[in-house]
């Protein structure tokens, strides 16, 4: 595996660690100054993945358009999520890298349609999304760690 999807995956056994070591009350609080929870930022990740890498590429994304819809950018939790919700998002967090990595091996992002985020990073391929993935995701697994700190303050 590449050492671009060996880091996302390490990123990703923390968003895990935290969904293991947490209670399903703590990854759905919202402590006070913040405007998002800990399952938000971890659901959040895994649909911009999929929109950067498989929907800029006119591929079908991995999960349902729901999710996407529902944790894209500028989004806020709308509710609390179950421990079986949180379990998909948990199961998801390694699957869709892995399926993605495969995928990437197949060449199957050939089609890949140049992009520019709402932060002004200029995606001209797959492996500039992929890049850009591994940056969004250990933001947020800052972001969400900040938000544990938080919870237990």
């Amino acid at each position: 595996m590449d050492s671009i999807f060996e880091h996302l995956l390490t990123t990703r056994n923390h968003f895990i660690s935290l969904i293991e070591n947490l209670s399903t009350e703590e990854l759905n609080k919202i402590p006070n100054g913040f405007s998002n929870n800990i399952i938000w930022n971890i659901a959040h990740c895994i649909t911009t993945q999929q929109g950067l890498n498989y929907g800029l590429a006119g591929l079908e994304q991995l999960i349902p358009k729901e999710l996407a819809l529902q944790y894209k950018n500028g989004t806020v939790p709308e509710r609390d999520l179950s421990k079986d919700e949180i379990d998909n998002f948990k199961m998801l967090l390694l699957s869709t890298i892995e399926q993605t990595s495969a995928d990437y091996e197949a060449g199957k992002f050939s089609n890949f349609k140049a992009y520019t985020t709402s932060t002004g990073y200029v995606l001209r391929n797959i492996d500039e999304a992929i890049n850009l993935v591994n940056i969004h995701e250990g933001i947020h697994l800052g972001y969400a760690l900040a938000l544990r700190k938080a919870i237990r303050a």
